[in-house]
């Protein structure tokens, strides 16, 4: 009887162990979006970011609805910044320059929206769940 109730006990764990990462969130573990590094450019702050998809679903749409605050809290400027593709298994690396904004003058950048998620099975609503925000300079990087 024990050894009957010892199986029992072992199915059933495994069975919360399969509800608790189906093959789907298996391959969605999240997205990572790291602002990396601000670089001073003439009259513009160049912004690294790097996207790492682990997962095995490419996304053909990715675009992210951006605002950038100030030091002092206040907003400084809103931008799209179109990330697409982001390939399966893949990390890349997207810049993109800030004109007329100094990078010391970033505080925070808030990732506000998206504004366009698609894969190959159409349209996404549930692709701002996904994103990891991270940073590696003073400038924080949120959602």
């Amino acid at each position: 009887m024990l050894s009957s109730l010892t199986l029992a006990a072992f199915m059933a764990v495994a069975g919360i162990a399969g509800i608790a990462m189906s093959p789907a969130q298996a391959q969605e573990a999240g997205i990572g979006i790291e602002l990396n590094k601000l670089e001073e450019q003439q009259n513009a702050c160049r912004v690294y970011m790097l996207f790492e998809n682990p997962g095995q679903t490419e996304f053909s749409e990715f675009q992210l609805d951006l605002v950038l605050f100030d030091t002092n809290g206040v907003i400084a400027r809103r931008l799209s910044l179109d990330a697409a593709p982001l390939r399966a298994e893949k990390s890349s690396v997207k810049l993109f320059d800030i004109d007329g904004l100094a990078c010391p003058k970033i505080g925070r950048i808030l990732l506000n929206d998206m504004l366009a998620c698609a894969d190959a099975s159409g349209k996404r609503t549930d692709c701002l769940k996904l994103i990891k925000p991270a940073s590696r300079v003073d400038a924080k990087f949120v959602k």
